[in-house]
């Protein structure tokens, strides 16, 4: 063996000894919430395959990504064909597309190889993929059936998926602007009295899915305290006693300031925290039915049971519904987003 080749198997295998375990692997590359979908029946399978890819390989990221979409244009192929054989095999082919498609950004996780184009790529090779394979599924039932029921689903399929992301990106924006601008004032009134850090409930939640209900519960309704696992981060909501009695600068406070921008929608709907907590510790997120779900309700279950009528009317109709619930979460989000903001008011009046 010659001195380059000596060394090229060394480096191979010293980059070989960096991947870590499966365990640690897991946890570098599995969200800390994802859909239902994905941690049942997507992360089982695509984590151990990512370790395996970046152990023995040298596929990129964007190699996996183009490897998903031309899996998902095969399950289109399939699913033209109209006959049920073809549907079963067609939805077959979309779940491997699907795992092939979480399995990109695991691997950019695992060996660092993740790009902004990469996540471009993804984006829109995502909705190429529902939009054709929601296109080639309807047609060839309409050439089978001769139903004009399945062109309207293929322009619902398509319409919804759209939704699903446009008012996702939205709501991130609107959040974003909330934030900032409550981080912001916080900036302020630290320079003018020294505030403590700033921490949003939801982020501590997210971050602590072991914390106490009902000690959130109590956290939300804006009563001061400090859940065990938010120990020393806790503190009462900004905005309140920005400064003592005449005017004083107001007592130290802990080491964080928790904004609760979901305070409201905890008071209408207790029950949900429980809930919560219960799927955050699976790692499932509480909108249940999102856009994986959907796709997978359309071009699995669907084409599986040879009920492509049903299952997209069902996913579609379970879709909205979560999304109107997002909305209106959101709503609310805005009403507890004002008083905040109000709040930074208060002691600028009382103390004029």
């Amino acid at each position: 063996m010659s001195q380059q080749s000596l060394r090229r198997d060394t480096a191979e295998r010293r980059e070989a000894r960096e991947i870590p375990p499966l365990a640690e692997a897991r946890r570098i590359t599995e969200k800390k919430r994802d859909a239902w979908w994905t941690v049942l029946l997507v992360d089982p399978v695509a984590t151990p395959l990512v370790r395996q890819t970046a152990l023995r390989t040298r596929i990129t990221p964007n190699q996996i990504t183009w490897g998903a979409f031309l899996l998902g244009l095969g399950s289109a192929a399939c699913f033209a064909l109209g006959d049920w054989r073809w549907l079963c095999l067609g939805a077959v082919i979309y779940h491997l597309s699907f795992i092939l498609d979480c399995m990109d950004g695991k691997v950019a996780r695992l060996t660092g190889q993740g790009s902004v184009f990469g996540a471009w790529l993804d984006f829109v090779f995502d909705r190429i993929r529902v939009m054709v394979c929601g296109v080639a599924l309807m047609a060839g039932q309409y050439e089978r059936t001769g139903d004009v029921t399945y062109v309207w689903l293929a322009l619902a399929v398509v319409g919804l998926d759209t939704l699903r992301y446009i008012n996702s990106l939205e709501i991130f924006k609107v959040r974003y602007t909330m934030r900032k601008q409550i981080k912001a004032r916080v900036r302020a009134a630290r320079r003018a009295e020294n505030q403590a850090e700033l921490a949003f409930m939801e982020d501590l939640l997210r971050e602590n899915p072991e914390a106490d209900v009902e000690r959130d519960q109590a956290v939300g309704a804006g009563v001061p305290g400090e859940p065990e696992a938010f120990a020393g981060q806790v503190a009462a909501p900004v905005g309140a006693g920005l400064s003592g009695e005449g005017g004083a600068p107001a007592p130290a406070r802990p080491s964080k300031q928790v904004i609760d921008l979901h305070q409201e929608f905890r008071h209408r709907f207790p029950a949900y925290l429980r809930a919560r907590s219960f799927l955050l510790r699976h790692r499932i997120r509480t909108h249940l039915v999102s856009g994986v779900e959907f796709q997978m309700g359309v071009f699995i279950l669907g084409p599986l049971f040879d009920a492509v009528i049903p299952a997209t009317i069902v996913s579609g109709a379970l879709l909205l519904v979560f999304e109107l619930a997002i909305i209106y979460k959101l709503l609310l989000s805005t009403r507890d987003f004002t008083r905040t903001i109000d709040s930074f008011e208060q002691p600028v009046s009382a103390a004029a």
